[in-house]
């Protein structure tokens, strides 16, 4: 099968999986995405009644698509008078532009990059006005390259094809620190390729990517496609040599982890760097939905693992751990109440 052709087909399942995404929203919540600047799309303002809500995730074959698509129905199901849809997005900088503009209501972001947010930094030239709602699972860094490209550690990629994730997401942003820790520019010493996930796989199946960058949950759906399908063509990269240059400079929002080897069907666990999410909203979200919305998280938490085993990961004991992001007041009672710490 031509490049062309893979990519052709890619795009009409891409396609389909977008029409199903909306039946099932039209039937589990009763809603759809609102435009921009409609009377019940944005800030969350005056929705103590009910409403529409929008929620920011990521690329189809990520963790945030499906957990946002499994907290849109919950949202449905147990919020009176709410409906909600999952908005597939490239991730964390567009979904926090989104959030402050008024596009989305709730968003899913990389801590490192709502950081980056309200300090005005990185990414974003002046301070966001955005809140958390909770911490939520962590997501791992993966790099995975091809066998036959010569790249045995990120200095390696220089000159080499690698997908650097969506534009503006948080793949995006770790992708090109993780560059410059090994020595490199991502602007001039690779061949950077823009790519959200589905094109990424496609890029490294037909061998026009070398090597590519991915944070995620675990398992993520479309790096499972890859080891699986490319089975002993691909093999994932040990990230330990770069994390004390990224604690140097960024502080410890990065932290060490690693990919057990279950996960991946790989021979060992795999040294990782690790990033904790956040659920965000605009500064001034109403406080009262932002409790609902919390304990919502927390009380059907189960019923988003069966969605993805990543939100097993969500726990009180980390949920306000969200600095230098403040929390929503709404949503810091509501943790109070349910008890984390």
């Amino acid at each position: 099968m031509t490049r062309s052709t893979r990519r052709s087909t890619r795009m009409s399942v891409r396609i389909a999986v977008a029409l199903l995404a909306g039946v099932l929203a039209l039937a589990g919540c009763g809603g759809k995405r609102n435009d921009a600047g409609s009377d019940d799309a944005g800030s969350g303002k005056g929705k103590s009644s009910g409403g529409r809500l929008t929620i920011a995730t990521g690329n189809t074959t990520g963790v945030y698509y499906q957990l946002g698509g499994g907290l849109a129905r919950l949202i449905g199901q147990d919020i009176d008078g709410y409906k909600a849809t999952a908005s597939e997005t490239g991730a964390s900088v567009q979904n926090i532009q989104g959030i402050v503009a008024g596009t989305y209501d709730v968003a899913f972001s990389l801590a490192d990059t709502a950081d980056d947010a309200v300090e005005g930094k990185g990414a974003f030239k002046t301070k966001q006005p955005v809140e958390a709602l909770t911490r939520l699972y962590p997501n791992y860094t993966h790099v995975l390259v091809r066998t036959g490209s010569g790249i045995d550690s990120i200095a390696d990629m220089k000159g080499k094809r690698i997908s650097t994730g969506s534009p503006n997401s948080g793949t995006e942003v770790i992708a090109q620190r993780l560059l410059r820790a090994a020595g490199l520019d991502p602007s001039k010493d690779v061949k950077a390729q823009r790519l959200g996930l589905p094109e990424t796989q496609d890029g490294m199946k037909d061998g026009t990517v070398d090597g590519m960058f991915w944070s995620g949950g675990l398992p993520t759906g479309g790096i499972t496609d890859l080891t699986t399908s490319l089975r002993g063509k691909v093999k994932f990269l040990d990230l330990s040599g770069e994390l004390p240059k990224l604690q140097q400079e960024y502080g410890q929002i990065y932290e060490a982890g690693a990919l057990p080897k279950a996960t991946y069907d790989q021979p060992a666990d795999v040294p990782t760097i690790v990033v904790p999410n956040v659920l965000v909203v605009k500064k001034g979200f109403d406080p009262d939905l932002a409790g609902k919305l919390v304990k919502l998280v927390f009380d059907r938490k189960a019923d988003l693992a069966k969605v993805n085993p990543a939100a097993n990961d969500i726990s009180l004991d980390t949920a306000r751990k969200t600095d230098p992001i403040p929390l929503n007041s709404g949503a810091d009672k509501a943790l109070s109440d349910l008890g984390a710490k």
